[in-house]
């Protein structure tokens, strides 16, 4: 049987790929930081070992799945490489592989992947068996699994790995600037991951940056959004604090009326995006409201906690769009409430190059605090900044310690909304803060 190790195993993606390969019987372990990251709790239910980093946890015959952060001369990516009795394979690499033998819809775009591919497979569990390999952490496959919903990450164009025979793009908003030189070369990836694409796809019909992508000519593509130039629309909408309705047509034909328990502009076009694969694959308009109804969410998308006169927010927000949408998402939801923004950033080159829209974004909270630079992969392309880089453009903000003394600042604030973003680990802070105040 083979014997799946992963350098890197707590990553959200990584975790995820390692329960799924564990629930289908295979030997499975890998190596991490020893430090606690949310991602573990399922590799320990399932006793999957974590070791920490060490070349000598290599042994002959492995099949080696490497995360993203660890470059080729990390000292376990050595070892397997010269192990010429171990399969070694990036993390994408091995996802287009693994998926051939199903029926997969993937997921892509600079934001709002992770939900939609959330909310895809609770709609496509209406058609049949469907499992899911998330941006969130998690992931679920078994023998019996037919369909199956991938988020699909354009980071340094991994997405070309997969062959999906549905595709949605949710946006084509330039990310990973240390990567990508310019717009066209980000669209570039976009173009190439088309045309693996196999059936059809379906594009967010308001970004302008999408309107210019060169598409697979050899597949349909639709576009979606709120518009009279896009085949698939919402009209007659209505947003409120508790949720939203719409009417959606398709090519001119009304496909059904939605009711959905979602808050927020994005969801409604997450929604649509979801409903779009739905009507290619002949379901109802029940049926597809019937299964996004049942989307609980997905972990670090904005995941609400209310304890006594205070509410926590947690979100992976971690480009200014993102950022912009939790902050207006929860100031539609919580009008009268002050809304306190934590904000640790992911990668110094991202800040650097969008310092002025990140501060535009975090401006419209009514406080904000910011966490400095502590990842692993934070500064691998040589930026050298730190987190005052942003705070000095935004007035009144502060840099806050991830410490028991950070935590304290912040219960000053209460009672309050507060909001914490990153795709980062910022989760012990949260913590700290709801047993001070």
């Amino acid at each position: 049987m083979h014997e799946y190790y992963f350098i890197g195993i707590k990553g959200t993606g990584m975790a995820a790929l390692a329960c799924m390969l564990s629930d289908l019987g295979y030997a499975v372990s890998g190596s991490d930081q020893e430090k606690h990251f949310f991602t573990e709790e399922g590799l320990v239910e399932r006793g999957i070992p974590i070791y920490p980093f060490d070349p000598g946890n290599i042994h002959d015959h492995m099949n080696v799945i490497i995360g993203n952060a660890f470059l080729e001369d990390f000292p376990e990516v050595i070892a397997a490489r010269n192990n010429h009795t171990c399969e070694c394979a990036r993390y994408h690499e091995f996802v287009g592989r693994f998926l051939t033998s199903y029926s997969t819809i993937a997921i892509a775009g600079s934001h709002g992947k992770t939900t939609t591919t959330g909310l895809m497979a609770a709609m496509m569990n209406r058609m049949g068996n469907t499992g899911w390999l998330i941006g969130d952490g998690s992931g679920h496959i078994d023998k019996d699994t037919k369909y199956f919903c991938l988020e699909a990450d354009e980071f340094r164009r991994h997405f070309c790995a997969y062959h999906p025979d549905y595709a949605v793009v949710t946006n084509v908003d330039i990310d990973h600037v240390d990567y990508f030189k310019d717009e066209a070369d980000y669209r570039s990836a976009y173009e190439e991951f088309s045309r693996n694409v196999k059936k059809a796809m379906f594009l967010y019909g308001e970004d302008a940056q999408a309107r210019m992508l060169d598409l697979n000519p050899d597949i349909d593509h639709y576009w979606y959004g709120i518009e009279d130039t896009d085949d698939l629309q919402a009209v007659n909408i209505s947003e409120r604090s508790d949720g939203m309705s719409f009417d959606a047509v398709f090519k001119g034909k009304n496909i059904g009326h939605f009711e959905l328990p979602f808050v927020g502009r994005h969801m409604l076009l997450n929604s649509l995006a979801v409903i779009g694969i739905g009507i290619l694959e002949g379901m109802t308009a029940d049926d597809i409201e019937a299964g996004l109804a049942s989307f609980s969410g997905v972990k670090r998308r904005f995941v609400i906690e209310q304890i006594d006169d205070n509410i926590y927010i947690d979100d992976y927000a971690h480009h200014p769009t993102e950022v912009g949408v939790t902050i207006d998402t929860a100031r539609k939801r919580y009008p009268d409430r002050k809304l306190v923004a934590i904000f640790k950033p992911h990668r110094a080159s991202r800040v650097l190059y969008f310092a002025d829209d990140f501060a535009a974004q975090l401006k419209k909270a009514d406080a904000v605090y910011l966490c400095e630079f502590t990842s692993i992969d934070d500064k691998q392309d040589g930026t050298d900044i730190d987190i005052t880089y942003l705070q000095k453009r935004i007035p009144g903000s502060a840099v806050l310690p991830e410490t028991e003394e950070g935590a304290a600042i912040l219960a000053k604030e209460k009672p309050a909304v507060f909001l914490f973003m990153s795709s980062k680990d910022i989760y012990w802070l949260a913590e700290m803060l709801k047993k001070t105040v």
